[in-house]
C-alpha cells in the first residue's frame, strides 16, 4: 500500500483497563501503538471490546488503570469535550450526523469545535473537493442521505476540526459492498493528506486492504498484531472471522 511513510508514535495505549460498570472490566490490559500517518485497524469478534477501546481513548469511558498518550500528552482523565483541542476527532458508529441539519451546517459545527473560524472557507472547499457528492448536496438535510453519504458527512465534519488523529468506529456498518469500497477509498485519501487514522471494523478484508498494521482483540485483550498483509494471510485471523483455518486473503 502506498502513502506517506509512517513517522514517530502518535498514539500509545498501554495496559489499558476500562469498563462501563464498576468492577466489570471490558478492556483487560489492551496495548497498541499508532504511528504518524498510519492507518491501523482494530479487529475482533463481537464483544471483544473494540468500540469500548475507541470510547475510552475518546474520554467517554473511564480508565481504571493503564495509559493513553497522544503525541506525548497524557489523555487519561481528559474530558471528551476537550479532545478536539488535543488533536483527536472521533466518529462513532451511530448518531454521527445531525440529521435535520444540512450537510454544510454539519460541517460548520465541526469547524466550531476548534474554537475559531480562521481558514474556514478554505477547509470547507477542501472537504468538498475530497467529497464531491457532498458539494452537490450541500443544502440537503444529512438525514436524507444514503448510508455511505452520511459516513462521508461524519468524516468531513470531524476533519473540519483539524485533527491530527482521526478515529473511526465501524465506518462500513450497514453499507452495501459497493459503498464499503467507496468509504474505505476515502479513508485512504484522508490518510494520504497526512493524517493518522485508527479504525475499528468488522469487515476485516476491506479494512486491512487499506491499512498499514492491525490488532485483533479477543475478550478485552490484544491477541494478535502485525502488518496488515500478514494478518490477511494469518489462518488464526481467518478462523476468527470465517470459522475455519483459512486465511482472509
Amino acid at each position: 500500500m502506498s502513502g506517506p511513510a509512517p513517522g514517530a508514535a502518535a498514539l500509545v495505549v498501554g495496559d489499558l483497563v476500562a469498563g462501563y460498570v464498576a468492577e466489570v472490566d471490558i478492556l483487560r490490559g489492551v496495548g497498541l501503538e499508532v504511528r504518524e500517518r498510519e492507518i491501523v485497524t482494530v479487529l475482533g469478534p463481537n464483544g471483544a471490546g473494540k468500540s469500548t477501546l475507541m470510547k475510552t481513548i475518546a474520554g467517554l469511558v473511564p480508565v481504571r488503570s493503564g495509559s493513553i498518550r497522544l503525541f506525548g500528552a497524557d489523555l487519561v482523565g481528559v474530558p471528551a469535550h476537550r479532545m478536539v483541542s488535543r488533536g483527536l476527532a472521533y466518529v462513532p458508529q451511530t448518531g454521527n450526523v445531525f440529521a435535520r441539519l444540512s450537510i454544510q451546517e454539519n460541517l460548520e459545527i465541526g469547524a466550531a469545535a476548534r474554537g475559531t473560524r480562521d481558514g474556514f472557507d478554505d477547509d470547507l472547499e477542501r472537504m468538498y473537493q475530497l467529497f464531491p457528492r457532498l458539494a452537490e448536496r450541500r443544502r440537503q438535510p444529512a438525514g436524507t442521505l444514503s448510508g455511505g453519504e452520511r459516513q462521508m458527512v461524519a468524516v468531513a465534519r470531524a476533519l473540519m476540526s483539524r485533527p491530527r488523529l482521526l478515529m473511526l468506529d465501524e465506518p462500513s456498518a450497514g453499507l452495501s459492498p459497493l459503498l464499503v469500497g467507496v468509504v474505505f477509498a476515502k479513508v485512504r485519501e484522508v490518510r494520504d493528506l497526512g493524517l493518522t487514522i485508527l479504525v475499528v471494523e468488522q469487515n476485516a478484508r476491506a479494512a486491512l486492504a487499506i491499512s498499514d498494521r492491525g490488532y485483533v482483540l479477543a475478550e478485552g485483550r490484544d491477541r494478535i498484531e502485525g502488518e496488515a498483509a500478514a494478518l490477511l494471510a494469518n489462518p488464526e485471523v481467518g478462523a476468527l472471522y470465517l470459522g475455519s483455518r483459512q486465511a482472509l486473503g
